[in-house]
């Protein structure tokens, strides 16, 4: 039976990574394996090199960005950088290495004034000078909450999340200052979601051994 051809979309680089890269190592004699590692995308790869033709809505504003250290390294950022062209916008890429967060280092004590020092070379100097018409986009998790931590802005990605006082980007992420409590149908219905989840991948598990 001919296997249709699906991509896989990321919004980590890292995870990108280890699918792309690490996935065709581990598993070098599997087909599979191989052919996943060839169809996996970040967003603005995807969009930049799948979609044909592809013109977002438009977006005036100037933008601080900041590369994810691992991001930069490994990929590059000539796909980011076309998309947020193409957006219209009027952005400058900070020659910020990494934000000293690192994943879990910069939250360990023996760490945390290391994390601060990285940060404050140039990210978050330059995110404290930006003015408030100007948003501040960052792709990496910890990026995000270094900035989050030390500063009063929180960070775009190329898809939203979260905010404060009165920079712009309250315009595009949702309201954070209550954490949501989820209701008890919510939460039974989530648990029920993942217990069928469960049931099916053991049952084809079981499937896939008999045959």
């Amino acid at each position: 039976m001919p296997t249709m051809a699906v991509n896989m979309l990321s919004i980590s680089s890292c995870k990108k990574r280890s699918l792309d890269y690490a996935l065709g190592n581990l598993f070098p004699n599997d087909e599979d394996a191989r052919r996943l590692s060839q169809r996996v995308y970040l967003l603005s790869e995807f969009l930049e090199h799948e979609v044909e033709d592809y013109q977002p809505p438009p977006l005036q504003r100037r933008a601080v960005v900041h590369g994810h250290c691992h991001h930069k390294a490994i990929m590059g950022m000539d796909a980011e950088a076309q998309v947020l062209s193409k957006l219209g916008l009027d952005y400058h890429v900070l020659d910020s290495g990494c934000c000293g967060m690192a994943g879990s280092f910069g939250f360990e004590a023996g760490h945390y004034d290391v994390s601060l020092a990285v940060g404050e070379h140039e990210l978050l100097p330059a995110v404290r000078q930006a003015d408030k018409e100007t948003l501040i986009i960052a792709d990496g998790f910890s990026c995000r909450e270094q900035i989050a931590q030390t500063t009063d802005r929180q960070a775009l990605r190329d898809g939203p999340h979260g905010p404060a006082g009165d920079y712009p980007e309250t315009h595009y992420l949702r309201q954070v200052d209550a954490p949501q409590v989820p209701s008890p149908l919510a939460t039974a219905a989530c648990v029920g979601v993942g217990v069928l989840a469960g049931g099916l991948l053991l049952w084809g598990w079981r499937q896939a051994r008999r045959h």
